[in-house]
């Protein structure tokens, strides 16, 4: 699945464009390195998110197609 994807299906991000520009300033890392907003995820992925100076982990349990709001909590682990 699409980064920018899994983080708007997960609800890590509202919006699928707001990922896709976060992933472009390099302000996504997958597994410690700069992620592309069209970069495929795995299980066991980790992904770090940094906003304003705000460094959030989080690790990709399931790769959900489309989630409900309950579902989307069970997609990753934050670390």
């Amino acid at each position: 699945m699409r980064l920018d994807k899994f983080l708007k299906l997960s609800r890590i991000i509202k919006r699928r464009t707001v990922a896709n520009d976060a992933a472009k300033s390099g302000k996504i890392l997958i597994n410690s390195k700069v992620a592309k907003p069209g970069d495929d995820l795995k299980v066991g992925d980790v992904i770090t998110t940094t906003f304003n100076e705000d460094h959030r982990s989080y690790e990709v349990v399931s790769l959900l197609e489309s989630p409900n709001k309950d579902q989307a909590k069970l997609m990753y682990k934050e670390l």
